[in-house]
């Protein structure tokens, strides 16, 4: 049974073989997708379920014994990241379908975007489910290639300058991990987690030290936690609405899941904790002031994700287990409804043709789903209660406060700022996007650009009105259906995480105490490979 482990990483490479062989067929395409990340959410929920009543998931891949081959272990953090990701994974790959239906045609092929994305699920599922350093990187590799092809399509100059900067902190990162991996390797014999976690405990604390620092740094740049953070804003806007999406769902909680992975079970004895406090602090207050600064949409939800970044990261500095499960559930709940807002924004772009503050509104009357998808995540992202936001952030604090450290109070402060001013900036955006009259809007746009935007060569008013109620009763810019219904599957799954909030935060405290406990996932691993 536990053979069930290897497959949400071998489905996906199968699927994009198939998807590369029917590459003329979009509809092949389209089926072959959707059923095998259908297939991947069924066995994550397997998983899950399997890692939560019966103790970690493990498969050593062709036998090898676990120290000198590969392991895979699906434990309940692992397996409630992999069962989230893949949903969302799913909803997005149904979002591309109704976008790329509306721009290129039913019949168009995909042939490079499909195999690209069920590579990058691949790659996050083994990244989730690895259990070695080396493999962890592999996995990273796998979803960092799949990435550079997806934030690149099209080949229009903003989306290659951003992949640019994208691809260069990318191969950085790549680079301290190997790094990092050699370093551990000389000072241990072994890159294996479970056999790391005794090993490291017996070196001298300045090599340990050293150790968790370059592993540190490593996924600091892949999670954008600051000062590391300042290449995401620059590099997720330009790209297409569904891989902006799962770029912001999943890229940076797989750094932030190799942080906790890392720290709870290589690291127990944490001796930067006050330097994660304070980068949690930090990334959490500047990144939500980039946000507060900016003017288009897609750029606030950008800051507003470097920010959000900082609660994860203040639930691993603390160490204890209020704060690792408080950790879990923010991850859980930022994933959906993140994914959730860069899908909406894609809307607001279709039909307005563009998602700048300045020359945006009218969107309430005009299009008042769309108002509908915005409102119940940005509100959850705020942190309004009854949200998960809030409950998460509720779980985040309480853990701060009951630590009684100085500097866990000023970073207990610092999560409570953040969450006002992540409050003024989603109030701003719907304001003015949605509330501010159409006529405006344009005034506004106008006289930002020196002129009337009427007045500028070569751009139809059409186009520059797009995002007035009128058009929309043209008929000309009504929301394709097919981008709707998986948008609002995400909605619907941000509500659920409010509705299960009990359970889901009960599953939670039990994952971190098993992470604590670390005994578990060992015996699994060393013992195991059933």
């Amino acid at each position: 049974m536990n053979q069930i482990v290897l497959l949400p990483v071998i489905l996906p490479l199968l699927g994009a073989g198939l998807c590369l062989v029917f590459g003329r067929s979009a509809r092949a395409q389209r089926v072959i997708s959707v059923a095998i990340l259908a297939l991947v959410v069924t066995v994550s929920a397997v998983l899950l379920y399997r890692a939560d009543h019966f103790g970690p998931q493990t498969v050593n891949v062709g036998g090898w014994p676990a120290d000198i081959g590969i392991s895979l272990v699906a434990d309940r953090l692992s397996a409630l990241m992999l069962l989230v990701s893949t949903i969302v994974t799913l909803c997005v790959l149904l979002y591309s379908f109704g976008q790329g239906i509306v721009e290129f045609g039913r019949d168009a092929p995909l042939s490079v975007f499909h195999p690209t994305f069920l590579v990058l699920s691949a790659g996050v599922s083994n990244a989730f489910l690895s259990a070695d350093l080396f493999n962890l990187f592999v996995g990273f590799e796998i979803l960092l290639v799949s990435s550079y092809v997806l934030i690149t399509l099209g080949g229009t100059g903003a989306r290659v300058r951003s992949g640019t900067i994208y691809i260069v902190v990318s191969m950085i990162s790549s680079v301290v991990f190997l790094v990092a991996i050699a370093c551990v390797y000389a000072a241990t014999g072994t890159v294996n987690f479970a056999a790391l976690s005794g090993r490291i405990a017996d070196l001298p604390p300045e090599v340990s030290n050293l150790l968790q620092l370059l592993l540190l740094t490593t996924f600091c740049i892949k999670a954008a936690v600051f000062p590391l953070s300042a290449w995401l804003p620059d590099s997720y806007p330009t790209a297409p609405a569904p891989v902006t999406a799962v770029f912001a769902g999943l890229l940076t909680k797989v750094g932030i899941y190799a942080i906790i992975r890392t720290q709870t079970l290589l690291f127990p004895e944490n001796d930067l904790r006050t330097l994660l406090l304070w980068a949690a602090a930090f990334t959490m207050v500047v990144g939500i002031l980039g946000a507060v600064a900016q003017s288009d949409i897609k750029r606030i939800l950008s800051f507003t994700l470097v920010s959000h970044i900082g609660y994860m990261l203040f639930g691993v500095a603390l160490g204890s287990a209020a704060g690792l499960s408080g950790a879990i559930f923010y991850i859980a709940h930022h994933i959906t409804v993140q994914t959730t807002l860069f899908l909406v924004a894609g809307l607001i772009e279709y039909r307005s043709s563009t998602t700048n503050l300045d020359k945006l509104g009218g969107l309430a009357r005009a299009a008042p789903m769309l108002s509908v998808m915005f409102f119940v995540p940005a509100m959850n992202l705020a942190g309004i209660p009854p949200f998960s936001g809030f409950l998460g952030k509720l779980a985040l604090v309480q853990a701060g406060v009951d630590d009684h450290r100085w500097l866990s109070y000023v970073a207990v402060a610092a999560a409570i700022v953040t969450s006002l001013l992540t409050l003024y900036a989603i109030a701003k955006v719907w304001n003015r996007a949605f509330w501010q009259p159409a006529e405006d809007a344009e005034a506004l746009g106008a006289d930002s650009h020196g002129g009337s935007m009427h007045g500028r060569s070569g751009v139809s008013t059409k186009t520059e009105r797009t995002s007035t109620w009128k058009v929309a009763d043209d008929g000309e810019q009504r929301l394709p259906l097919g981008m709707v219904v998986p948008t609002m599957m995400l909605v619907a799954c941000s509500i659920a995480l409010t509705v299960v909030a009990g359970p889901l935060l009960a599953f939670t405290a039990r994952a971190a105490d098993e992470l604590q406990g670390r005994s578990a996932y060992i015996v699994a691993v060393l013992g195991g490979g059933g």
